[in-house]
């Protein structure tokens, strides 16, 4: 596992206008894996450009601002059952840049169906600090952070 390198990824903790933030589930798993908008990063790409392409890809809409940003590359590793399997089988778990963005559209803007292959069926919105208990196990730490380092950004 440690041979394999980590995946350069981009992520965002997309917050509206009440402090709650917009996550999504995923489609191509059997049970349900909630996340936040993530993907990944383009050979010398600037990570702040990914980040609202990679919403604009995924949730259909790049009606956001950047408001902050995790210093660190945060990791994560695969599970060894899905080493070989996930990320086409040539990474061990994803690097990833995180931003907090404020969304300037409407609910509306949010379309899961303009990708022909889209990554994920279903969204909503909830409150940071539900993140680390909604999504799968192996991502916990980073969502932690996540809503640790967003805290001043969220719903009280």
């Amino acid at each position: 596992m440690t041979e394999l390198p980590y995946r350069r990824n981009v992520g965002a903790v997309l917050f509206n206008a009440e402090g709650l933030v917009l996550i999504a589930r995923r489609n191509d798993v059997a049970t349900e894996a909630w996340q936040l908008p993530q993907g990944g990063l383009d050979e010398g790409e600037d990570p702040r450009v990914a980040v609202l392409r990679e919403l604009a890809e995924e949730i259909g809409t790049g009606r956001a601002e950047i408001i902050g940003e995790v210093e660190d590359w945060l990791n994560y590793d695969l599970p060894a059952e899905l080493l070989g399997k996930a990320l086409r089988g040539r990474f061990r778990g994803q690097t990833q840049k995180w931003f907090a963005l404020r969304f300037t559209g409407r609910d509306e803007d949010i379309r899961l169906d303009l990708d022909p292959h889209p990554e994920f069926d279903a969204w909503r919105w909830a409150r940071l600090e539900e993140l680390p208990e909604i999504v799968v196990a192996f991502r916990r730490p980073v969502y932690a952070r996540l809503a640790q380092e967003f805290a001043r950004f969220a719903a009280r």
